[in-house]
C-alpha cells in the first residue's frame, strides 16, 4: 500500500491489543490512535468536540458517542492519518460506533480490522494477577513480582492491584465487551475485513501472527 495502512484492532482487554497496535503502528510508519489519546489530546488542543468532551467530564458525565464519533472525525482527518494510515485502537467499541466510522472511512476505507483472540479465562487470570505501581504505573504480576517485595524496581513505589482488576470488576467489563464489543467481530466480518488472529503465546510469536494476518489480506 503506497499510504501505510488504515488498520482497526479488536480484542478483549487484556488480551495484550494495546502492546501490539504500538508494535503495528512503529512497523506500518503510521500513528496508533487510542480512544484514550485521542480524547486527551482533542481536550488539550480545544478542538470543537474536545471542548464538548471538557465539558461533559468536568460535570462527572460520560462522554457520549456523538462527541466521541466527532473526535475520531477530527483525528481521521489530521495530516499525519490522511497521508500515511493508522493503527485504531479501542475504537469502534460497538455497532452504532462502527456504522459511524464506515461514514467517516467512506472515502478511505478500512484495509483490515484484526482481532487478537484470547479466551476469556486467560484473561481474568492476566488482569487479575496484574499489579501496578502506585507512582509509576511500571507494571508486574503475581508470578513475575518486583524483586523487593512489593516495591517498585524502578521508583521504589508501592505496587499494588488496581480497584478495577478485581474477579468481579474484570467480569463485568468481560460481559460489557461480549454484549457490546464481540458482535462487531461478525461485523466486519460480513464485510470482508476481518482477520483472527491467536493471541496466546510469547509476545513476538502473537506480533507475527498479526503481520502475517495483515500480509495474507493484502494478498486476497
Amino acid at each position: 500500500m503506497t499510504d501505510g495502512i488504515r488498520l482497526v484492532m479488536l480484542g478483549r482487554q487484556g488480551a495484550g491489543k494495546g502492546t501490539q497496535a504500538v508494535r503495528l503502528a512503529q512497523h506500518f510508519v503510521v500513528p496508533h490512535i487510542s480512544t484514550g489519546d485521542m480524547l486527551r489530546a482533542a481536550v488539550a488542543t480545544g478542538t470543537e468536540f474536545g471542548l464538548k468532551a471538557k465539558s461533559v467530564m468536568d460535570g462527572g458525565g460520560l462522554v457520549s458517542d456523538e462527541i466521541m464519533v466527532g473526535i475520531v472525525d477530527e483525528r481521521l482527518n489530521a495530516d499525519d492519518t490522511t497521508s500515511r494510515g493508522y493503527i485504531l485502537d479501542g475504537f469502534p467499541r460497538t455497532e452504532a460506533q462502527a456504522l459511524a466510522l464506515e461514514k467517516i472511512t467512506a472515502d478511505r476505507p478500512l484495509d483490515i480490522v484484526l482481532n487478537l483472540e484470547v479466551p476469556e479465562d486467560v484473561v481474568l487470570e492476566r488482569i487479575t494477577k496484574r499489579r501496578v505501581c502506585k507512582t509509576c504505573g511500571h507494571i508486574y504480576s503475581v508470578d513475575a513480582p518486583p524483586k523487593n517485595g512489593w516495591l517498585c524496581d524502578i521508583d521504589g513505589g508501592e505496587v499494588v492491584q488496581r480497584e478495577d482488576d478485581t474477579v468481579e470488576a474484570v467480569r463485568k467489563r468481560l460481559d460489557l465487551y461480549a454484549a457490546e464489543t464481540l458482535p462487531l467481530v461478525a461485523f466486519y466480518g460480513d464485510r470482508g475485513l476481518l482477520r483472527e488472529v491467536d493471541g496466546l503465546g510469547t509476545p513476538e510469536a502473537v506480533f507475527a501472527r498479526l503481520l502475517e494476518a495483515v500480509s495474507t489480506h493484502q494478498q486476497v
